[in-house]
Formats: structure tokens, C-alpha cells, sequence
């Protein structure tokens, strides 16, 4: 089957623009709101591959998207590593355990696959589900904003301890990233074998680097992990978004991915004009613009489209994840608009 978001991102012809959005799958959707309470908690609800599957396929039902997107979590693997993840209401994501030494490094393990097969069991029950309506995205978090997440040991404004290791410990922290890295494809390729169509790396916090240490300790590690996937499965798209990641695109370009992601903060035209038609590219509108009338959102859509350049290698997005106060009628504005405007 013909999927317009696969041959988007690998720069085939599409009937129309391909329009999926980051976390699709949330809190704006009553219908979610109601699964979630059903499960106790998040984690639980990502832990239950029949209830991941439920709300995976709710804006699917929902919308006229071009694509579902796994629903999980990007703390998975340090959770499988042992670090004890938890979620506080209203306070985001814990560990138990942090990262506070190189011995602490040393002890993680790295084959994880087996403490995540309720990842795995989900991407197989959507996939089913699916019925080949529409691709099933897969996902991990990157290395480097994994790690931020345990040596934190929850989110964080200045990654305090993350940078002293990053500055004062670069060996322990790059010994780190390895163990990531290579768990992360390993990850990946087993999602791939269950089901997923595509995948995504998520680097939420690669924009908090200076160039070089973004070079050095965030994107090279996304290189090794979009190559360990690539080598297994050399037709599988991969997406890199590094959030606030405009300023080194074209060296993103360069990992062999096939589509980049870009926020808000970046005109498509420009993204363009830095990497050519090297890669397909994913996004952008901001977020925010969900908050406004439907008028607006046209409008703002059709800016959007009118920027990039060409007739495939788009993938319409948000920035980021949509705002779980988002009004989900002003999501169906969204989704007809990119398809009403962008037929070919």
C-alpha cells in the first residue's frame, strides 16, 4: 500500500501534503482523558499494550491524519535500565535512581530488549489494528536527552549536573551516550520488526548546546543510531527533531536521515535553502496557533505550506507536541486545511 507520508519522507510523489502531529495521541482528547483514568496512571497506560494500542488509534478515529504515531513514552529505555521512573502529578517524569557517578555509568546495562517487550507487544496489537489505514511511527528519545533525564533525575531548566559531567567529566558522559546509543538501535530495529513503518529520534534538549558540544555529544550519537538502524533496514525512514536545532541543519542533513523535523523558529524557505532537497522536512506551525479561530489557523496553515518549496519531501507538523487545552475541533480545522490547500 501507498502511504503519502512514507513517500514524503523519502521524496516520492504524494497526492496531497501528509499531516501527522506530535502528540496527537494526549490530554486535549476527552476520549483519552477517559483511557487514562481507566489505567491508573501514565505509566501504566504505556505499560498496557490493549489500552496503548486504544488511545494510539483515538485521533486516527478522530482525524483525517496521514499517520499514527506509537504511543509511549521516551523513557522507556533508562526505565529498562533500572533507574525507577516515575510520574508525579503535575511535576513530569522522576528517577529513582540517578546517574550521579561513573560507577553508575559502568553498571548500566545495555540489552534491554527483553525488560521492553510491552513496547514491542504495542507497535504488533496497532499495527494489526491499523489494517494498513494508515504508517505506524515508532520512536526514541536521543541519547543526549535521555541522559539530561538521568543524570537530572527529572526535567530540568539550567541541566546543572548534566553540563558539569559534560565539561568536567566528558569521558563518563560520552561513555554514556554509547550505552544509549546502542541501546537505542536495538530498540528501534525491534519496533521496526514489530510493525513500525517509520521512525523518529526525539532530541528535546539538543537545543541547550553550544555547536560544537551539540556536534560532539547529541547529534554524533543520533549518526550512530540512524546508521545501526539503516544498516538492518535500509528502506525504513528515519526522522531526526532536535528542538531549537535550526542553527545546525545542514549538519543533521548529513546523518543519512531521511527527514529533519523543525520548530517554529525556522521558515521552511530557509530550511531549504540550507539543505537543499538532501531530506525531506517535517513541521512546522506553531503550536500555539491552535489557541486561534479557525480563520487564523487557515491562514497560518496556508503560510506554512507556501513557504516550502516543491511537491514532496514535506511532512505538515507542529513545532512541537500539541497543548493538551487545545480545543480538538480547532485539530480537524488543522488537518482538512493542510489536505484542502496542498491537493496536487
Amino acid at each position: 500500500m501507498s502511504f503519502d507520508y512514507i513517500n514524503a519522507l523519502l521524496k516520492k510523489a504524494t497526492k496531497r501534503t501528509p499531516i501527522w502531529v506530535m502528540r496527537q495521541a494526549g490530554r486535549y482528547l476527552p476520549e483519552y482523558r477517559a483511557t487514562r483514568k481507566q489505567a491508573g496512571d501514565f505509566l501504566s497506560l504505556c505499560k498496557n499494550p490493549e489500552l496503548a494500542c486504544e488511545v494510539t488509534l483515538q485521533p486516527i478515529d478522530r482525524f483525517d491524519l496521514d499517520a499514527a504515531i506509537l504511543f509511549s513514552d521516551i523513557l522507556t529505555i533508562p526505565d529498562a535500565m533500572g533507574l525507577g521512573l516515575y510520574f508525579s502529578e503535575g511535576e513530569g517524569p522522576k528517577f529513582k535512581n540517578p546517574i550521579k557517578s561513573l560507577q553508575d555509568i559502568k553498571k548500566l546495562p545495555t540489552n534491554l530488549n527483553n525488560n521492553l517487550t510491552y513496547v514491542f507487544d504495542s507497535v504488533s496489537t496497532i499495527k494489526k489494528a491499523l489494517n494498513n489505514s494508515v504508517p505506524l511511527i515508532g520512536f526514541s528519545g536521543s541519547p543526549w536527552t535521555l541522559a539530561t533525564y538521568m543524570i537530572e533525575g527529572s526535567s530540568s531548566k539550567t541541566f546543572a549536573n548534566t553540563k558539569k559531567m559534560l565539561f568536567n567529566q566528558p569521558k563518563s558522559l560520552h561513555l554514556l551516550l554509547d550505552k544509549l546509543a546502542h541501546s537505542v538501535i536495538a530498540y528501534l530495529n525491534q519496533q521496526i520488526l514489530s510493525g513500525a513503518d517509520s521512525v523518529m529520534i526525539f532530541d528535546t534538549w539538543g537545543g541547550v548546546l553550544s555547536k560544537q558540544n551539540y556536534l560532539d555529544f547529541s547529534l554524533d550519537y543520533m549518526a550512530k543510531i540512524v546508521k545501526g538502524v539503516k544498516v538492518q533496514y535500509p528502506n525504513i525512514p528515519v526522522t531526526l527533531f532536535s528542538k531549537n536545532g535550526g542553527k545546525h541543519l545542514t549538519y543533521i542533513a548529513d546523518t543519512g536521515c531521511d527527514g529533519i523535523g523543525v520548530d517554529w523558529t525556522v521558515e521552511l524557505s530557509q530550511v531549504q535553502q540550507q539543505i537543499g532537497d538532501k531530506v525531506a522536512i517535517q513541521g512546522n506551525l506553531d503550536p500555539a496557533v491552535l489557541y486561534a479561530s479557525p480563520e487564523v489557523i487557515e491562514r497560518e496553515v496556508k503560510k506554512v505550506l507556501s513557504q516550502f518549496k516543491g511537491d514532496t519531501g514535506h511532512v505538515f507538523n507542529l513545532g512541537h507536541g500539541i497543548t493538551p487545552d487545545v480545543d480538538p475541533e480547532n485539530m480537524k480545522v488543522l488537518v482538512d486545511c493542510v489536505h484542502a490547500f496542498s491537493k496536487r
